[in-house]
């Protein structure tokens, strides 16, 4: 298959960097990833998926959010307000190149930026969660820093996952402001849930109460063995094998 580089324009004007995965043969439809909370488009679940997606058929265009990977802008000034917006540039350059039809593929958190965006975007066809959480307390846990004083001072350092960042009293209100169960009440697009009964950061009830929330057509995967992460090929390509199989009753070819 051939991997693209691609540089997007965010809302901000600064640079999105981006990997467009094509298949070898016709393109049968259209896809796009957004990585997991802190994580970049070169993380193994990302790659993994996104190129087994192309081998299906399935074009993968995986972007680094603002801030994150080899992107412009500031992590931790707005979050999900920019995160939206990072998702509705990446998915309007898909249905540039094939048309409308896209499936949205998001890993954990990611899944707050993707839900708010799929909903206002007609050209969205299905949308997949992989690790996906119903309620963001877990996120908040990994912010190691005085949350209190960043609500009272506007802005202040943290670390998260051993990495050093700067966060905005914007960012920590609408991380608490996140509401994943309602989008997903909202979505009104043909949603696939996939997690692992293991997964020991995002818990299996997390999947129970956004499959509980979500309209139909609606389907859950077990992804049973599977680490949040994926870090595991042969689960992130089970994900891919599963999710490119479901999207193709959704896509356009």
């Amino acid at each position: 298959m051939t991997t693209e580089t691609l540089g997007l324009t965010a809302r901000e004007g600064h640079a999105l960097a981006a990997s467009l995965e094509l298949p070898e043969g016709p393109v049968q439809g259209a896809a796009v990833y957004a990585h997991c909370f802190t994580c970049t488009r070169q993380s193994r679940a990302a790659v993994t998926v996104s190129r087994a997606l192309a081998e299906r058929g399935i074009a993968c265009l995986r972007f680094d959010f603002s801030g994150l990977g080899d992107s412009g802008g500031e992590f931790g000034a707005d979050s999900l307000p920019s995160d939206v917006a990072d998702v509705v540039v990446a998915t309007r350059a898909v249905v540039e190149r094939f048309g409308e039809g896209v499936l949205l593929v998001v890993h954990s958190l990611g899944g707050a930026a993707v839900l708010a965006a799929a909903g206002d975007l007609s050209a969205v066809a299905a949308v997949a969660t992989i690790g996906a959480p119903a309620q963001v307390d877990h996120v908040e846990k990994q912010i190691h820093g005085d949350l209190d004083a960043i609500l009272r001072d506007g802005q202040g350092p943290v670390t998260i996952a051993g990495r050093p960042f700067t966060i905005t009293r914007e960012f920590i209100e609408h991380l608490r402001g996140v509401d994943l169960a309602g989008e997903v009440g909202d979505l009104r697009r043909p949603l696939m849930l996939l997690h692992s009964p293991t997964d020991e950061i995002v818990g299996i009830e997390n999947a129970a109460r956004l499959f509980a929330a979500a309209r139909h057509p609606k389907s859950f995967v077990s992804l049973a063995g599977a680490d949040h992460l994926l870090l595991e090929a042969r689960d992130a390509e089970f994900a891919a094998t599963v999710i490119a199989a479901w999207a193709s009753r959704y896509l356009s070819s």
